[in-house]
């Protein structure tokens, strides 16, 4: 599976990126990630579903969660929003997996589109 992904700041786009997933198993996938400006610069390494599971974990007691309608590259999605310490996640209802757009210290990454290799 290979993520297309938009990150932005305060000022406006700041590059596009590609998360790859290969070689997977029942333990995990390699990852590879790099730069649309700089495709020879692949960073690459294993990650375990467990690992993956754990970025989207967060305390109930800190965090609320509301489902909301959400347009984005892929469409208009039905999303899970999840209000964190660390930001804001929202997760497609029809996309599962990683957040299809995620809000941080002033940095926004959207998934710009999902290939199924």
């Amino acid at each position: 599976m290979t993520v297309h992904l938009l990150l932005e700041g305060p000022d406006g786009p700041l590059g596009e990126h590609v998360n790859r997933f290969h070689d997977t198993d029942d333990e995990g996938a390699t990852l590879d990630r790099w730069a649309v400006d700089d495709p020879k610069a692949i960073v690459s390494n294993r990650v375990t579903w467990v690992e993956l599971q754990s970025h989207a974990a967060f305390d109930a007691e800190t965090t609320s969660v509301s489902t909301v309608a959400l347009s984005t590259p892929l469409g208009d999605l039905t999303c899970r929003r999840y209000d964190t310490a660390d930001g804001v996640f929202w997760f497609s209802i029809d996309h599962p997996g990683m957040p299809v757009q995620h809000e941080s210290d002033g940095l926004r990454t959207t998934v710009l589109s999902i290939e199924r290799d």
